[in-house]
């Protein structure tokens, strides 16, 4: 079966809806394990205008999933190879909405930018699906500013 959603790179008109799904399902599924005061820093993070500015400077790459008008998914790289974000609304959960932003991504950094890796900080939530993906943990579970994350990263060859 072919992937029946259309993954590409955002444009301008596409960082607003898509914060806006990053946010409420940061909310859903990872605002539990974090502290005030790691909402509040997630959220100045994608609210922040340094970062948007980034984005349309072409600094900060942000790929989109779209089912017609909805954007169901979002992935970002920052510092080249590091992913930034990835969430993937409720609603397509387990859908492979995810792993295909993941794909998308890894090729873009072998064949466009040579890249041999990619690295995360991964939630709490996320840990055991960057594993199915190929990823491994390099240290352990780190918390800072309220922030709950695992460094890991994947060579691709």
């Amino acid at each position: 079966m072919k992937f029946p959603y259309e993954i590409r790179w955002a444009e301008d008109r596409d960082w607003s809806p898509a914060m806006r799904m990053i946010w409420e399902t940061f909310l859903k599924y990872e605002g539990e394990d974090y502290t005030k005061e790691g909402i509040h820093n997630f959220f100045r993070f994608i609210t922040d205008e340094d970062l948007r500015m980034a984005f349309q400077r072409g600094e900060y790459k942000l790929l989109v999933a779209v089912d017609g008008k909805r954007i169901i998914g979002a992935a970002s790289l920052r510092n080249i190879h590091q992913l930034s974000l990835l969430f993937v609304d409720e609603a397509y959960h387990r859908q492979g909405v995810g792993r295909t932003l993941l794909e998308v991504l890894s090729t873009y950094l072998i064949e466009e930018l040579g890249e041999r890796y990619m690295s995360l900080n991964a939630s709490p939530y996320a840990v055991e699906f960057y594993r199915k993906c190929g990823f491994r943990a390099v240290r352990k579970e780190e918390h800072y500013a309220g922030i709950v994350v695992t460094p890991m990263e994947k060579y691709f060859y």
